[in-house]
């Protein structure tokens, strides 16, 4: 797999199963890269409103980690890690739909956690970024 950011090579080495979603099981980062820590993004919109549904909190929550990564002249190649929180059940095939048309072919690596709550009552979904450039 390949991205069109130097600093962030990624890969699925085929001595293991293939992932079983969209994600890298690899990601190494150059030497030379400058790493970018974000703080979990979670779905609000651009008034800062929370909708109730976990599906288009997500899609505001990608839409919101674009934005945030653009503040810092970086791309969602440049991105490293992908933690996911959320407190039910993923639609995973929408969520995908906005993942993939975020990441594109070559998605970062990802762990998924379901947890029992999140900072406040009303969000259902959270994603903390890692990024290098």
């Amino acid at each position: 797999m390949q991205n069109n950011n130097p600093f962030v090579q990624r890969s699925n080495p085929n001595t293991i199963a293939p992932p079983v979603g969209q994600y890298s099981h690899v990601t190494k980062i150059s030497r030379n890269a400058e790493w970018y820590v974000f703080s979990g993004q979670i779905g609000t919109d651009v008034s800062g409103n929370i909708p109730p549904d976990l599906s288009q909190q997500a899609a505001y929550t990608l839409d919101n980690i674009g934005k945030v990564l653009a503040s810092q002249q970086l791309t969602p190649d440049h991105v490293v890690k992908v933690n996911i929180w959320a407190v039910e059940p993923i639609d995973w095939d929408h969520f995908y739909g906005v993942w993939g048309a975020t990441f594109g072919a070559t998605p970062p690596s990802m762990t998924i956690a379901y947890v029992q709550a999140l900072g406040l009552p009303e969000l259902k979904i959270e994603l903390d970024v890692w990024a290098a450039g």
